[in-house]
């Protein structure tokens, strides 16, 4: 276990992203769904993130239902605020957003001290639980003023009172993440798809400045939204489908874990957990055999001859860490 910055807040190493169990882009039955997180912890697994956003609340009542029967002292558990779901009278469902689920709520953008609050206790009540350990403001892009006047200041009221034990952003970039790491006294900080054996952009500014201020670093998006997990002509990209020019690289990223008898998934994974400020790599997983398989690549030894080849062949910058292996 990692402790979060300095927080008290412990997470694993591996962690379990609870969007996909919301019907992401298709349905996923209830019993899936529980047989997932179930297969997580078998794994020992103990940090599970979620949010309002996935699936209008369906991920926090699954995840919630999921872990009830668990000792609350023994996992961790990550939510978000900035989208606060309100009651719609819409027809249809949430596809547009990504999720399978009935359009029986909207999303309303709200940073402001009322609106984090607000959000919490209702994402409690989903969850069934009279606490959280972790609050990430969520997707701050296009509200940074908000979220840095009214926002941050709020996560940072509820971590005073003891209502959370670790405050943090999410997002999907490393600039404003910067930013949190140095303008504030944040624990944590998500990032999704930045540092990744295709984009290392967060390696320039967000991970120097996190490992500096002893902010640790949960990195989601390992696998680029599919790419890096199985790639080929079609494969998606930051949720698109990838340009011809990643999909080669990612063919040759492929081609010499082939060569050293290893996967491209296993790498993607030990890549993200090598950093020394990194705490925990959160992998989304829609069924047990999707934990199961993670699981067992990030377990797995990827020889240091990978590592060296990557660099030899450019395909991985010489100043980012990768694990302590020997050369086979």
């Amino acid at each position: 276990m990692n402790r979060l910055g300095g927080s008290g807040v412990e997470v694993s190493a591996l962690s379990f992203g609870a969007a996909a169990i919301a019907n992401l882009y298709s349905e996923v039955g209830e019993a899936q769904a529980h047989d997932a997180v179930e297969a997580a912890w078998q794994r020992g697994i103990r940090y599970f993130d979620t949010a309002p956003h996935y699936g209008l609340g369906l991920s926090e009542r699954r995840l919630g239902a999921a872990l009830r029967d668990r000792p609350r002292g023994q996992y961790t558990i990550s939510t978000k605020v900035g989208r606060r779901l309100e009651p719609s009278d819409g027809t249809g469902d949430d596809l547009a957003h990504g999720f399978a689920v009935p359009a029986a709520h909207r999303r309303v953008w709200d940073f402001s001290a009322d609106g984090v609050r607000r959000t919490l206790e209702a994402s409690l009540e989903r969850l069934g639980l009279d606490r959280v350990d972790v609050v990430y403001l969520h997707d701050p892009d296009e509200h940074a003023e908000e979220a840095f006047r009214e926002g941050y200041p709020a996560l940072e009221k509820l971590r005073g009172e003891g209502v959370v034990g670790a405050i943090g952003a999410g997002m999907n970039q490393a600039e404003m993440l910067t930013r949190f790491v140095r303008d504030t006294d944040v624990d944590v900080v998500l990032c999704a798809g930045r540092y990744t054996l295709l984009d290392q952009s967060a390696l320039t500014d967000l991970l120097p400045a996190a490992q500096e201020r002893g902010t640790s670093v949960v990195i989601g998006g390992a696998f680029n939204s599919g790419l890096l997990a199985n790639p080929r002509p079609g494969a998606t990209y930051n949720y698109t489908v990838a340009p011809s020019e990643l999909v080669e690289r990612a063919l040759r990223l492929k081609s010499v874990a082939d060569r050293h008898g290893t996967t491209l998934r296993a790498a993607a994974l030990a890549f993200c957990a090598a950093h020394p400020a990194v705490a925990s790599v959160l992998v989304g997983a829609r069924s047990a055999h999707e934990v199961r398989d993670c699981a067992h690549q990030f377990a797995a030894r990827v020889p240091g001859a990978f590592w060296h080849d990557l660099r030899a062949e450019r395909l991985l910058p010489a100043d980012a860490p990768v694990p302590h292996e020997e050369p086979s």
